[in-house]
């Protein structure tokens, strides 16, 4: 799938339409994304500003698309855990950015390619129009070569 189609349909997926999210950008290479949660009437909490759980929905699934789209057929990824931390109350339109570079690449490759699970810590920050940090969000990926795709018995790391 391209990242452009990708985009479109999660931009009209209805847990992300109605809260708000919306996805601005995924890099033709999948190196990056970059999401925006606006604030509308409907998806304000009670004092006026957003949602926890959409700070942390706009968060949810990009670490390991990002990273499943990046190394291919031969991984299973999937999200294992995941944290916010609320630094401030978040108001306007709040946006934050994905990146995973070919050093986390290269990391993630080494640790799996005898076939052994990684898990690995992304991090990413949530910033309002002013550029202050809303939150703070820690996911956690599992990723494992699929065992057809692993090295036989004796081969090594290296096939």
């Amino acid at each position: 799938m391209k990242p452009s189609v990708l985009r479109h349909g999660m931009n009209l997926w209805p847990p992300f339409l109605f809260a708000g999210i919306h996805v601005a950008d995924i890099a033709p290479d999948w190196s990056h994304a970059r999401v925006e949660l606006r604030m509308r009437p409907w998806n304000r909490n009670y004092v006026g500003t957003h949602f926890g759980g959409s700070l942390f929905s706009m968060s949810d699934p990009f670490w390991m698309l990002l990273l499943m789209q990046q190394l291919g057929r031969d991984y299973y990824v999937w999200d294992q855990s995941g944290s916010i931390d609320f630094l401030k109350p978040g108001r306007g339109t709040v946006w934050t950015r994905f990146d995973v570079g070919p050093d986390t690449l290269a990391e993630v490759r080494a640790a799996t390619a005898g076939g052994a699970k990684y898990l690995h810590w992304f991090e990413n920050e949530i910033f309002d129009a002013a550029g202050d940090v809303v939150a703070r969000v820690r996911k956690q990926v599992y990723v494992r070569r699929k065992p057809d795709r692993r090295p036989a018995q004796g081969e090594g790391a290296a096939g």
